[in-house]
């Protein structure tokens, strides 16, 4: 059961927004406070949502004083941005490889919810972070919102089952070497529509992530374990990462 290479052009799309439609905007909010208190960008900082799926965190992003891009690869989810987000945001559609933006256009660019780590090979992940670096200009900060590794290895939940419009959900978790990978099979609800989709994600210690912000001249100032700004630690249920661009 491996997941396909590139398995999130497949995942995130209308079965993503039927097994999560409720957004939780209340964590939004606090992920925008977390980068507003952390970061102190200043008033009207032009803002890259770096995979900004539904959008969730853009009106945030207005209300705090701040001009946005929204950027993302799946067509699905910027479409569902664009009709429920009340703002005039340009939403851009493409590979955060390989950014179509220019050298220091952003003052910060922000990445939410564990959007990070999907490719296949470590040079993919570092590919990202270097283009983020060269659209942020000197000076700039970059939050980075993953997941805490130890903590996935600690609580991980092998499998479950729910349901979402009178269908089973059957969800099954497992680790393999440096990435944990996610299977959802969403049974038929007729014959011959059975659905299966994948979710992997390399798990990066602390310590990898800021080192490879680091080699690509994003010097961590701040980590943080959850939106409330605690403190890190193994126990943590996220790693939130704060880098200034050099």
């Amino acid at each position: 059961m491996s997941a396909p290479a590139e398995w999130f052009r497949d995942w995130f799309g209308e079965a993503y927004l039927s097994l999560y439609p409720h957004r939780n905007e209340a964590e939004a909010g606090a992920g925008v406070r977390l980068f507003e208190s952390a970061a102190r960008p200043e008033p009207g900082t032009l803002v890259l949502d770096l995979g900004c799926g539904v959008g969730r965190h853009l009106t945030h992003l207005f209300e705090a004083g701040h001009t946005s891009v929204g950027f993302d690869l799946s067509a699905r989810l910027l479409a569902e941005a664009k009709r429920s987000i009340e703002l005039a945001v340009p939403l851009v559609r493409g590979d955060m490889r390989r950014l179509p933006f220019r050298s220091g256009a952003f003052g910060a660019v922000v990445n939410f919810f564990t959007s990070f780590g999907y490719f296949v090979t470590a040079e993919e992940d570092r590919a990202v972070v270097d283009e983020v670096r060269r659209v942020l200009r000197p000076g700039g900060v970059f939050l980075l919102d993953y997941l805490n590794a130890p903590h996935v290895r600690d609580t991980l939940v092998p499998s479950d089952e729910s349901e979402s419009g009178g269908r089973l959900i059957r969800q099954t978790r497992w680790i393999d070497g440096e990435t944990v990978t996610k299977r959802i099979e969403i049974a038929a609800s007729e014959p011959g529509e059975e659905e299966v989709y994948y979710e992997r994600v390399r798990m990066y210690e602390p310590d990898q992530l800021i080192a490879m912000l680091d080699a690509h001249g994003l010097r961590t100032t701040d980590r943080f374990g959850d939106y409330d700004g605690r403190a890190h630690d193994d126990a943590a249920s996220r790693l939130l990462l704060v880098g200034r661009a050099e």
